[in-house]
């Protein structure tokens, strides 16, 4: 795919200052390999020894590598929802970028961990919106793809009640449209050599399975979020998830089983380990979350109070995004919970999903003040 724009360093400047060499010293270099998650992978890196001293290699981390969608997202603010047949006034509407794949990809980006988003926006306003979006966010969008041929970029109405809740219509457009039959080598490439792989269900099937299986063969790990789609979950993609991450209702929705309370919700994990996923993740709103892992007791992790609750739209993305950066980072389970709670506490206090992600700064303050 096309690559559309960068986010430049604010310390870059193309006219290096140049001084003069007066003597040339050799420098030897040490070679080294940055271990990662994926056990065919390792990151071929090298430290300058100038002196006696101790050598400290420079190592890249392999990046989150985000595969899915990007929405111009419609807010409508109301009081509350319409009835059948009723015609109500907002107090206030824009236009904002987001998407399920867009916001995990600028939230991760904001945790200053290195991150891709592949995915394909419209040729018009609402493409130029998000890429300038994600951009800013740092996220890399050499695999981000314009579409010409009046495809629409995608987009949904968000309607924001003052409570903070939301309800959400999304319309498709470049999301579900034109993707290839099969994806090139090159986006291919990305995901085999990334540290963690992220995917949910706002494009097609088809081509959540390839990057699944591509990444699965390589030894990423894969973290499949159930929100988008109101389908069936096909088994071929479900065998190629290591993380599947749903909420109360899209849990209920994939098992066909209750999850008005833990057992049930318990019930309904146990479920998808039959269906071949191992590791359960679930949002539970309110009621903060909790990681069932086949044949371990739950990890369970109380919510975080947030100070004023202004928008709820983009909490599960970013409690998922947050979630892998710690995970690829090396974090234990619970710490990567930990961290992804305080997240989502942070990101509902801000109208908009890519506006409010937090930074890194910010969620390790709130963790030391709770």
């Amino acid at each position: 795919m096309e690559g559309i724009a960068f986010s430049p360093s604010n310390n870059f400047n193309c006219y290096p200052q140049i001084h003069p060499i007066k003597t040339l010293i050799p420098i030897p270099f040490r070679f080294c390999n940055y271990k990662t998650n994926n056990p065919n992978q390792s990151l071929l890196s090298f430290s300058i020894n100038s002196s006696k001293t101790t050598q400290t290699p420079i190592t890249q981390p392999p990046p989150l590598v985000v595969v899915g969608s990007a929405n111009a997202d419609i807010y409508v603010e109301i009081d509350r929802l319409p009835t059948e047949g009723e015609t109500i006034s907002a107090k206030n509407g824009q236009t904002l970028a987001g998407g399920k794949g867009a916001n995990q990809a600028t939230c991760s980006a904001k945790l200053s961990y290195p991150t891709y988003f592949v995915g394909q926006v419209g040729d018009d306003a609402h493409g130029k919106l998000i890429t300038q979006a994600l951009g800013n966010g740092g996220v890399r969008l050499e695999y981000l793809k314009s579409l010409g041929g009046g495809v629409p970029t995608g987009h949904a109405v968000v309607m924001l009640q003052s409570n903070g809740q939301n309800s959400i219509i999304i319309v498709g457009g470049a999301n579900m449209s034109s993707w290839p039959d099969k994806l090139s080598d090159q986006d291919l490439d990305v995901v085999k050599n990334a540290g963690i792989v992220l995917l949910q269900r706002e494009i097609p099937d088809s081509v959540n399975i390839q990057v699944a299986k591509a990444a699965k063969g390589a030894g990423v790990t894969v973290i499949m979020d159930a929100g988008g789609m109101d389908a069936p979950m096909p088994q071929e993609l479900l065998k190629f998830v290591d993380i599947l991450s749903p909420n109360e209702s899209e849990l209920r929705r994939l098992t066909g089983m209750p999850t008005d309370n833990f057992e049930q919700i318990s019930q309904a994990a146990a479920k998808c380990h039959k269906m071949g996923v191992k590791q359960v993740l679930v949002k539970l709103g309110a009621k903060g979350s909790a990681l069932f892992i086949e044949g371990e007791e739950p990890i369970t992790q109380p919510i975080i109070p947030a100070a004023q609750v202004v928008d709820t739209t983009g909490a599960g993305d970013t409690f998922t995004a947050s979630f892998a950066v710690a995970l690829v980072e090396g974090k234990s389970k619970r710490e990567c919970l930990n961290f992804a709670a305080a997240a989502a506490s942070l990101c509902v206090q801000v109208k908009g999903a890519i506006p409010s992600m937090p930074d890194r700064k910010s969620i390790l303050n709130l963790l030391q003040s709770v």
